[in-house]
């Protein structure tokens, strides 16, 4: 068994150093040991309504991916059993509940869904107890889960990209200090009480290859350390109850309510500790808490203040073009995410946008809102995407470009295509061996063109890349997308 855990600082000089090296540190200036936290702001001195509107603006946005996260666990809590809502699988607290099958276009529960893998979802509350990870034996097919922290950091590495073998993992808080039972192969532990448990598992859109995947997806599990024996467990996930229809139509709700910011905030900021450098952001925004507490007047400053960060900055981020590295042709990407640090702006527009998109080692994204030329994509113009010869997404497993309409979700079209990529199977290379896509929203008249067609919904819309197990070229930036060029 193998633990995960910080590396504690060294304290001393090693005894085994030459005797040289250590004449050397004895004659080398001792370090002055850490000053202490300056003090934090006096809760006894009156502070003002414009004040608490500017700490709560502030803090808002740079703790929106926490609440968003908070409010997620809160939604799981009064749900008893494993069931389907709708498109979604939905699961209690230190559970995950899958599909057995691809999220259905027409959904709207899920912003940014893709066609390229089976998912699953679970909420972990690691204050409750610590949760048992399942991996069964995937053979050669891709996946990985997507574990996060409160702060929506990655916390554990499983997938193929990690070579990570089949068996069990546990996931424990901070405060845990219980006994690992035998048959754990690793445990990792999490800065939070709170963290997100998600299973991805490649599928094509055959019959054949979801009948295959459902052996090994019927093991793909979550559960408290209680209910570990040492034996995997299985569900047929096709079976589960239907518990009430899912969301549907309009935007994705971001769950995230200004109101809220007095009750919430204080519960997030006791659940994750300050980073190194924090500590005055947090002491600043809790004396204002305080205030809040007992003067109606701040705390309605504060509500203000988050409703101004909602419309101004986080709503904003859901477009792909107001956030993300600059790449030439106009595409964006998130080269830290799922590992922000205090990168603020990045960790809160990727909760925005794209919450479950993964770490970049194990899925790549790339994102366009814009034409060659500068210009929003709309289906009033038709447009190619070029391939040159070899230049396809750079991946050890498979890519897609999918498409989606200005709130980022699919929007039905003639051929019920959504994406193509590595896995569709007829599409049509040029005899020079380049391949090109033709975006647009009505069927091109050319009968060679339409294997490479990706319809495009009415309206502005969005396209995607996704490179699954990416090589270094596409991670480091030396591959990126070639241009979408109006015709």
């Amino acid at each position: 068994m193998k633990v995960v855990e910080r590396r504690k600082p060294l304290g001393r000089i090693s005894a085994r150093r030459p005797a040289a090296a250590r004449l050397a540190a004895a004659d080398e200036p001792v370090a002055p040991l850490a000053a202490p936290l300056p003090p934090g702001p006096d809760t006894r001195v009156r502070i003002t309504e414009e004040y608490a509107r500017h700490v709560a603006r502030d803090a808002f946005f740079w703790a929106w991916p926490m609440l968003d996260m908070y409010n997620r666990r809160l939604a799981c809590a009064p749900v008893s059993d494993l069931a389907r809502a709708g498109a979604l699988a939905v699961a209690p607290l230190n559970r995950l509940a899958m599909r057995a099958d691809f999220l259905p276009p027409a959904q709207r529960s899920i912003a940014c869904p893709d066609q390229d893998a089976v998912r699953g979802i679970g909420m972990a509350a690691l204050d409750l107890s610590p949760v048992v990870i399942q991996v069964p034996e995937f053979g050669q097919r891709f996946w990985t889960y997507h574990v996060i922290d409160l702060r929506t950091d990655r916390i554990a590495k499983l997938g193929r990209t990690h070579a990570t073998r089949p068996g069990f993992y546990l996931l424990a808080g901070p405060g845990w200090n219980g006994d690992v039972p035998r048959g754990i192969v690793e445990v990792f532990r999490a800065p939070t009480a709170t963290a997100l448990v998600a299973a991805r598992v490649f599928q094509d859109d055959t019959p054949e290859d979801n009948f295959a995947a459902q052996r090994a997806l019927g093991e793909v599990a979550v559960y408290p350390l209680a209910e570990f024996d040492g034996r995997m467990k299985r569900r047929d996930w096709g079976k589960l109850r239907e518990a009430g229809a899912g969301a549907a139509g309009g935007e994705e709700s971001p769950p995230v309510a200004p109101e809220s910011i007095v009750e919430q905030l204080a519960a997030v900021l006791a659940d994750a500790p300050p980073l190194r450098g924090e500590e005055a952001r947090y002491a600043q925004a809790r004396a204002v808490l305080a205030a809040a507490e007992v003067d109606a007047r701040i705390r309605q400053a504060m509500i203000e203040g988050a409703r101004e960060a909602h419309e101004r900055l986080v709503k904003p981020l859901f477009q792909f073009r107001g956030h993300g590295e600059r790449l030439p042709h106009h595409w964006s990407t998130l080269p830290n995410a799922a590992s922000f640090g205090t990168d603020y702006f990045a960790r809160t527009a990727a909760a925005r946008s794209n919450l479950l998109g993964g770490a970049c080692d194990e899925v790549k994204h790339f994102y366009l809102d814009l034409d060659a030329g500068g210009e929003r994509l709309n289906s009033a113009h038709r447009y190619t995407l070029a391939f040159a010869k070899g230049q396809a997404p750079p991946v050890q497993s498979h890519w897609t470009l999918s498409i989606y309409d200005e709130q980022h979700f699919f929007v039905a079209n003639s051929i019920d295509r959504f994406c193509l990529g590595t896995r569709t199977r007829d599409l049509r290379h040029a005899a020079d061996g380049s391949l090109t896509v033709f975006v647009q929203s009505s069927m091109p008249t050319d009968p060679g063109q339409r294997p490479n067609w990706l319809p495009a919904p009415v309206g502005d819309f969005s396209l995607h890349v996704r490179a699954y197990w990416p090589l270094q070229a596409a991670i480091d930036g030396t591959w990126t997308p070639p241009a979408v060029v109006k015709v």
